[in-house]
């Protein structure tokens, strides 16, 4: 809801006229407000109009076949002089409002016709020359400011008109310096000589010749037809008489070559028996060689079959010695080799054996001096039993053939016989023992190990 309603609403009678002229107050406002807006908009759009019209009028473009020209304000140039206009070639600039006025120059090509009529040459022959020839506005400073003095504001007709009286007068200049033949059969030296002579002239103008070619070139009297003409005779007549002087040097050539090839087959015959009688003789001469070389070599053959048969003879002996040593010798060899390595081999395991024996015994001798006594007692102690055994088995295998038993008191007789087979086993074991530097009797014994030890 509006502010200005709402009041009106909670106010009473006395108070609703105030309130309608604030209301009308700030309509007012806000037309004022936007009447403003409205003619500083128009101001800015104006503004903005007058001041790309102001830069429009006053900005230059220089487009890349085109040349500006600001006159009307002094500059100083690159050469310390002062000059009355301002060249730009290419790029952009501002003129300044009514101090300085603009020009443009074109720069681009146009065709000049230039022909000549009646034009004496050297030699008084009057010749009629056409040709073409591409001009432009000169590239350089010079030119440019040349052609600016001379040709601001011009048509490219008048330019065109002003080249092409010039170059009229060039040709006629340079059609009097060569002859009627130089100018018609060398035009590119006609064209070159045209150019440069023009170069002066234009450079003057500020204009620059860039192409320059000759299209026609006659003359009224025939002099160039007939001098063509002269020419064809003059070179007819001298092709028939070279023709002639060939056919004349070809039947001379033919001549002297008939006369050359008869001498030569003659030489050549003569040559050819000289050859052969050479030939003969060398053929009898070899032949007498390869006689005599034949028999040479039957002489040296035979005796080479000799000397070989000898060779060979020894050969038979050297390969029979061989054979017999192959077949007696080597077989007989290698008997002998295999029964002395299969000796070798069959004592082998008794040589090792007594060789692993006798290591067997060093080390058993080995321990028992570091074991000292006591390490003795205690490995016979150990094979002790064996030891009986080796006393028993020696003790019955004893044999006796009788016994005389006689009995002496009251001693059992039987029972001393048979106390003989315990006591000679005892009697066996003591001489083992001494034997082996032991005492098996006191080993036996009932006194301890411990007190003997002490």
């Amino acid at each position: 809801m509006n502010t200005s309603a709402l009041s009106y609403a909670l106010a009473g009678p006395s108070s609703r006229a105030p309130v309608a002229d604030l209301d009308r107050l700030d309509l007012a406002g806000d037309d004022a407000t936007g009447v403003a807006v409205l003619l500083v908009a128009v101001a800015l759009v104006v503004g903005v109009t007058v001041l790309l019209v102001l830069v429009s009028r006053i900005l230059f473009i220089c487009r890349p076949n085109e040349i500006l020209v600001f006159s009307g304000r002094s500059h100083v140039l690159p050469d310390g002089t002062t000059s009355g206009y301002k060249i730009l070639h290419g790029g952009r600039g501002f003129r300044v409002p009514f101090l300085e006025t603009v020009g443009r120059m074109d720069m681009r090509l146009f065709s000049v016709e230039v022909s000549v009529h009646n034009a004496y040459s050297k030699g008084g022959i009057p010749l009629s020359v056409a040709a073409i020839a591409n001009v432009k506005i000169a590239s350089s400073d010079a030119g440019v400011r040349n052609a600016v003095e001379r040709f601001l504001d011009a048509r490219p007709d008048q330019i065109a008109a002003a080249a092409q009286q010039t170059l009229e007068g060039v040709l006629r200049e340079v059609v009097s310096q060569l002859t009627p033949e130089e100018v018609n059969e060398d035009r590119l030296k006609f064209a070159d000589t045209l150019v440069d002579n023009a170069r002066d002239d234009l450079d003057k103008l500020g204009l620059e010749l860039d192409v320059l070619k000759v299209q026609h070139v006659s003359d009224d009297q025939q002099y160039l037809a007939n001098l063509g003409r002269s020419r064809v005779a003059t070179m007819l007549r001298d092709a028939s008489n070279a023709e002639n002087a060939a056919n004349q040097a070809v039947a001379e050539a033919q001549a002297a070559a008939r006369q050359r090839a008869e001498t030569a087959q003659k030489i050549a015959e003569t040559v050819i028996l000289q050859r052969q009688n050479a030939t003969r003789g060398e053929v009898a001469r070899l032949e007498a060689e390869a006689k005599q070389v034949e028999n040479e070599a039957a002489v040296a053959a035979e005796t080479e079959r000799a000397v070989a048969e000898q060779e060979l003879q020894a050969l038979r002996t050297e390969l029979e010695k061989l054979r017999l040593h192959c077949d007696v010798v080597l077989p007989a060899e290698a008997q002998r080799k295999a029964a002395e390595l299969r000796a070798r081999g069959l004592a082998a395991p008794t040589i090792e054996d007594g060789k692993a024996a006798a290591e067997a015994l060093r080390m058993v001798a080995a321990e028992w001096r570091a074991a000292g006594d006591l390490g003795r007692e205690v490995f016979v102690l150990r094979q002790l039993r064996e030891l009986v055994a080796v006393a028993v088995a020696r003790v019955a295998g004893a044999e006796i053939g009788s016994v005389s038993v006689v009995a002496t008191g009251d001693e059992d007789a039987f029972s001393a016989i048979l106390a003989a087979y315990p006591a000679a086993v005892g009697r066996v074991l003591e001489e083992l023992g001494k034997t082996m530097g032991i005492d098996v009797a006191g080993l036996l014994s009932a006194e301890p190990l411990a007190a003997r030890r002490s």
